[in-house]
């Protein structure tokens, strides 16, 4: 049985306090995830760790909207296709494109639109790895001898790109937005994936439903650690159907100390 690990957004800003966008939970989950890949380095085949990169002009940070009067939304806000549609949000930048990404996000049943704290900016303190979870991947590589592979996501400034496998609205022009069939096929290659990160209630659910939408060779293989995950505060729910339907299609999910019991 071969077995890989992914390993969503597990960063600075995500995973330390200090970090901009801290998921109260982070810091034992990262821990949890270290001593996982340290106690069981030779049953791990694979290792992908996934990078939430942002410009600070980006659709999800505060620059990118503005009020009536000019002010910027503050972060965790939410706007909807009707604010847009009644000017209380303006876009600052690629008006037009913004306005149909929103209401493209709605009609899709996807996750509204929401201003985020400006985080994991590119070349950023924030945007690199965890150093706990660092160090084990390096000591992985060292004993293994092979190197672990890094997937970058969110750097398309039009659309969010919570799940790895897409952005939440693709552009056909831009293909870093579009579905990565490569990273699919290369985690078809093992019997097991093990899936974890940051943070539940987004990145990591929404990394799910793009396997269950997108990825069907994939569902049968995935095992959600339960206990290497946490949710941004207040907003655990907006993920509970993806979970249900993880579930309902019999999706594993254990916690860090049964998966190679």
């Amino acid at each position: 049985m071969t077995n890989a690990f992914l390993i969503i957004d597990t960063q600075f800003d995500f995973c330390h306090p200090d970090g901009a966008l801290f998921v109260p939970g982070a810091e034992q989950d990262v821990d949890r995830m270290a001593a996982l890949i340290r106690q069981h380095t030779n049953k791990i085949d694979h290792i992908i760790v996934t990078l939430d990169t942002h410009h600070l002009i980006d659709i999800a940070h505060p620059l990118f909207w503005q009020d009536e009067n000019g002010q910027h939304p503050d972060p965790f806000t939410r706007i909807s296709a009707a604010d847009v549609d009644a000017g209380r949000w303006v876009p600052c930048f690629a008006g037009e494109k913004a306005r149909q990404y929103v209401h493209e996000l709605e009609s899709s049943g996807q996750f509204q639109h929401f201003i985020w704290p400006e985080h994991c900016l590119i070349g950023s303190r924030g945007a690199a790895l965890h150093d706990t979870l660092l160090d084990a991947l390096k000591d992985w590589t060292r004993q293994r001898e092979r190197d672990y592979v890094a997937v970058q996501k969110g750097l398309h400034p039009l659309s969010e790109h919570f799940g790895i496998f897409r952005a939440q609205v693709s552009d056909p022009a831009v293909p870093e937005s579009q579905l990565n069939t490569a990273l699919i096929a290369d985690l078809d290659r093992f019997d097991t994936v093990y899936l974890m990160g940051e943070a539940k209630s987004h990145c990591v659910a929404n990394s799910l439903k793009q396997m269950l939408d997108f990825a069907p060779e994939l569902v049968p293989k995935v095992v959600v650690v339960t206990d290497c995950m946490s949710d941004v505060t207040g907003l655990g729910y907006l993920a509970d159907q993806i979970y249900a339907e993880a579930r309902s299609r019999n999706v594993r999910f254990l916690e860090s100390d049964a998966i190679f019991g």
